[in-house]
């Protein structure tokens, strides 16, 4: 036999590569029991014969329940047997497999597009344990650079032409300094809404921001926040599906077929 041969028909090659082979497939299994710690058993709308759902949570089956510690003290048990809170915002389409319509106002119903995470109801925080998201009036140690436009104070022209509100302040993110909203007062009302920066196009030029995804109109049900001075992980999710709903449900033409 060769050297660093176990038999004639193994030597130490093979049993590293079996040995690794072994060791991935255990590494899949793991991550993909892992990544099932939130959202299973999947929601079904079929049933048994009992009249229940089904349960669906495919393979392999998801871990048992782990309690992590998280950065304020609080813990969070997951997976988490507490039911979810049920609320009917779809129904079925005209005939079978055609996909579930929204109910209401699409928009804030958190449906396809404008769907949202039920995340934690608490700012994101900074290593330094300050709110991550604040306006620039809470942050005192950061401005706008003199090489770029200031927009406070600029018109919010929204998809149909019409002015929404002007733009009072900028809300920055500490942790990465780039300007995440826009706080817009609407025109014509004493309420001032979030205005996600990806939304809109700053026109330095014209001094105006152009958001296509929403009309004028519907500024006014952009989701509030409780506090002028930061915004929690679930008020931002809850803004951003406001208007990445507007891309397909501002107006009825953005949800017919495309030809």
């Amino acid at each position: 036999m060769q050297t660093g041969a176990f038999t004639g028909y193994m030597d130490v090659a093979q049993v590293v590569l079996y040995a690794f082979w072994i060791f991935f497939a255990g590494l899949i299994f793991y991550l993909r029991r892992e990544d099932k710690r939130e959202g299973y058993p999947l929601d079904s709308d079929r049933t048994v014969a009992s009249g229940g759902q089904i349960t669906v949570q495919g393979w392999p089956t998801p871990p048992s329940p782990k309690t992590y510690l998280l950065p304020d003290g609080e813990t969070v048990t997951v997976p988490s047997s507490a039911p979810v809170p049920a609320e009917t915002r779809v129904k079925p389409g005209p005939h079978l497999g055609s996909p579930f319509e929204p109910v209401g106002d699409p928009m804030r119903d958190g449906v396809g597009p404008a769907s949202y995470a039920l995340r934690a109801d608490k700012p994101d925080l900074t290593w330094a344990g300050e709110a991550r998201i604040v306006p620039l009036r809470v942050a005192t140690d950061h401005w706008v650079d003199e090489n770029d436009p200031d927009p406070r104070g600029y018109e919010v022209v929204a998809a149909d032409g019409e002015v929404a509100g002007t733009v009072t302040e900028l809300w920055i993110d500490r942790a990465e300094p780039i300007v995440r909203y826009y706080e817009v007062a609407l025109t014509g009302a004493k309420k001032s809404v979030m205005l996600p920066a990806v939304f809109a196009y700053v026109d330095a030029t014209q001094k105006q921001l152009s958001v296509n995804a929403v009309l004028a109109s519907q500024f006014a049900g952009v989701p509030s926040i409780k506090s002028g001075s930061q915004i929690t992980a679930l008020e931002e999710d809850k803004v951003s599906a406001y208007f990445g709903g507007g891309k397909l449900y501002a107006t009825p033409a953005r949800a017919e077929p495309l030809l």
